[in-house]
């Protein structure tokens, strides 16, 4: 029998026959339990529910609490004003160790949004946090409407014309269609 990298088990030597490396079974430090991710989405709804901010709203799709339907207006004072937007929201297994997937699925013309609806926004990629929530991730949606990141477009006719908000204001209303359902 040989010992296997001087390792102990209850003061003995971890030995295999043959001289052959020892198995062991250790989880994954970052394991999430369903039950708690749920019990966070859960959490997160109440206190989206209570919250009370003006524009902004999110709820799980039917029985899968794992999707959820948004919805975020324009802003006052911007050109986005008086429009409102629909977004799809998709929790990892890992949530909140990982951010959710969001996307428009009402058709937005903006500088950080391609043309299939996905988001260009630092906290829902590298800059993520679990401390951040699904009213966090609204709210900073929202105020991308109207203070994008020009300097990364993800629609480059977008960005070119964000700095003439009058005619940026025109090419919204003319591709804005309010949903009718």
């Amino acid at each position: 029998m040989a010992t296997i990298n001087g390792g102990y088990q209850d003061n003995t030597p971890v030995t295999t026959p043959a001289g052959l490396p020892a198995k062991q079974n250790i989880a994954p430090a970052t394991t999430t339990d369903t039950k708690s991710v749920l019990k966070r989405l859960q959490s997160e709804l109440m206190s989206l529910m209570m919250s009370g901010d003006p524009g902004i709203s999110a709820f799980p799709e039917e029985e899968n609490i794992f999707t959820w339907k948004g919805t975020i207006q324009g802003s006052k004072e911007t050109v986005f004003e008086g429009t409102e937007y629909k977004l799809t929201l998709h929790f990892p297994a890992d949530y909140p160790f990982k951010p959710p997937k969001v996307k428009f699925e009402t058709a937005c013309f903006h500088p950080n949004v391609d043309g299939f609806g996905n988001i260009c926004l630092d906290i829902l990629q590298d800059k993520w946090s679990s401390a951040y929530d699904i009213r966090t991730i609204l709210l900073s949606i929202q105020s991308l409407l109207g203070e994008p990141n020009t300097s990364s477009p993800l629609n480059t006719q977008a960005a070119a014309l964000w700095s003439n908000q009058e005619e940026y204001r025109k090419m919204v209303e003319k591709l804005y269609k309010p949903s009718t359902a």
